[in-house]
């Protein structure tokens, strides 16, 4: 264990960093693309940030793709103590909010007062949709683990018995207002369960 910083400023930003070390630690229902193992919060993050740099000419005019970037990397910093919620575990998902409010001011409360209530109000940004970038933010968030799933034949859709009619339901909104993206999600949908990793409705 290092000594700790005598600057303040400076001892808690590095508090910070070596918490959200344990974002690696949090495992996801993803698959990784070669079926080995499930993906964890630390390599979805990564993943998204490159989706966003190689994407990004997707976004509408005049997106910030750097705050997109930044919220791509913090937002599942509060599954370090939330926990993952699956995304069609309903009964999970219902004190979900309460859940990662509560992490998130532990988390970013480690910070400085101003960096920390940056990050905040960047993840309550992505968490409520209003914005472009957190729309941008949230298409890849989405988009990513439905790559993996088709990707793998559907392992984690058949692996918890999921429908056409759930993935449509939790995913589509999300890309509504990028067509190249729902054109491709539908189709990808439809042959999904046609091949039979994917339940009819």
């Amino acid at each position: 264990m290092l000594s700790k910083p005598e600057n303040e400023r400076f001892r808690r930003q590095v508090e910070f960093i070596i918490e959200i070390d344990k974002v690696k630690h949090i495992f996801r229902q993803t698959p990784l693309l070669n079926k080995s193992r499930k993906e964890n919060d630390a390599e979805h993050s990564w993943h998204l940030a490159s989706m966003v740099t190689v994407l990004g000419e997707y976004a509408p005019e005049g997106t910030d793709l750097s705050r997109v970037l930044k919220m791509v990397l913090i937002h599942d910093l509060v599954e370090i103590d939330a926990g993952d919620t699956y995304l069609f575990d309903e009964a999970a998902a219902a004190d979900k909010d309460e859940r990662e409010q509560k992490a998130a001011e532990r988390i970013f409360g480690i910070l400085p007062e101003d960096t920390g209530a940056g990050l905040m109000s960047l993840w309550h940004e992505f968490e409520e949709r209003k914005t472009c970038e957190a729309r941008f933010a949230a298409l890849m968030d989405r988009f990513q683990p439905f790559l993996h799933n088709i990707e793998t034949e559907g392992i984690s859709w058949q692996e918890h018995g999921i429908r056409r009619s759930q993935v449509l339901g939790r995913i589509k909104p999300a890309l509504e207002e990028f067509p190249l993206f729902l054109d491709f999600l539908v189709k990808n949908v439809d042959a999904a369960v046609e091949k039979g990793w994917l339940k009819p409705d």
